[in-house]
């Protein structure tokens, strides 16, 4: 199964360009996209999502276990809708209404009229996103984590095989957030499942392939490990005052900035030594991720990102 989306364009009213002929191809498993606020995800979720249209472009879910094997996306929306499960950014629940009560009412609206079987179907999910034991309280006293996993058990209604989960983490502590991990990767060892987000450590975790994108244009698509290469011997790091950031920043590609031990580490793409006090690092998703936001990872964005690459992705010039 795969998610194939070609020349994918949406202009807002505003005159916002949030998706700018975004093509790119998405395997089965585990897909991470990755970009800062306002990079366009979340319209490219909607938009895969079918809840709103694109201006221009198609996108096709090939290889559907079921009745329909192939689906234009954009044009069989209720198709799409069958074999789909999302999780946006925000959503809301009724507070007043429990959690098992909740799902039981999403899967008859899902088409589960069988109640012996709905709730077969409802215990399941509470399970596995180990809600089982808080079933009957409201959904007003769950913690933040606590609603993201209800959010995943609702989108898992139906059996999708399509899951979009749109900035899932955000917000979460660590260990909510590593249980949500583990939610996901089992979820993503048959269907696909595209999480977007804007921490880069949700992707090195999880994803096998990923897609960075910023300004509504994909920048940069391949696995973690493509991304880190193409910096390898590029990355050159020094502590400085603080003072001195804007000076470097005038002469050197600096692509990351932090604070430790009372200076700043600053991070730069160079070819060779950028200045005397910079050692050589060795380069991170993190480094590709701020490379590539910055216009300064170098790597092909053609028909296929690398030999042997199992995906593809473009991005274009107007």
């Amino acid at each position: 199964m795969q998610l194939h989306i070609t020349g994918l364009s949406k202009t807002y009213p505003n005159g916002v360009r949030a998706l700018d002929d975004v093509t790119l191809s998405i395997p089965a498993g585990m897909f991470g996209l990755l970009g800062p606020n306002g990079a366009g995800k979340s319209t490219l979720m909607r938009t895969l999502a079918t809840l709103q249209d694109a201006d221009h472009g198609s996108v096709q879910l090939t290889g559907v276990a079921g009745a329909v094997k192939n689906i234009d996306v954009l044009r069989a929306k209720d198709d799409l809708r069958r074999v789909l499960g999302y999780l946006p950014q925000d959503f809301g629940v009724y507070p007043k209404v429990s959690a098992e009560d909740m799902l039981d009412h999403l899967a008859r609206l899902k088409g589960l009229a069988d109640k012996a079987q709905r709730n077969e179907v409802v215990a399941g999910l509470l399970h596995k996103t180990n809600l089982f034991e808080v079933r009957k309280k409201a959904l007003g006293g769950y913690s933040g984590g606590m609603r993201q996993r209800f959010g995943i058990a609702q989108a898992l209604l139906g059996a999708p095989q399509l899951i979009i989960v749109d900035e899932p983490t955000a917000g979460l502590d660590p260990e909510e957030r590593t249980r949500f991990h583990n939610l996901l990767v089992e979820i993503g060892e048959e269907v696909i499942v595209l999480l977007s987000t804007h921490i880069v450590s949700d992707v090195s975790d999880l994803c096998p392939n990923l897609a960075i994108m910023n300004k509504g244009r994909l920048l940069v698509a391949g696995t973690p490990q493509q991304l880190v290469d193409a910096l390898t011997g590029r990355v050159w790091t020094s502590s400085v005052a603080r003072a001195d950031v804007e000076p470097l920043r005038e002469r050197h590609a600096v692509i990351s900035t932090r604070l430790y031990a009372g200076k700043t580490q600053v991070n730069v793409i160079a070819d060779a030594r950028p200045a005397p006090g910079f050692e050589p690092a060795a380069a991170t998703l993190e480094d590709a991720y701020f490379a590539a936001i910055g216009g300064h990872l170098a790597m092909p964005v053609q028909a296929a990102v690398a030999a042997g690459a199992v995906f593809s992705a473009a991005a274009h010039s107007n």
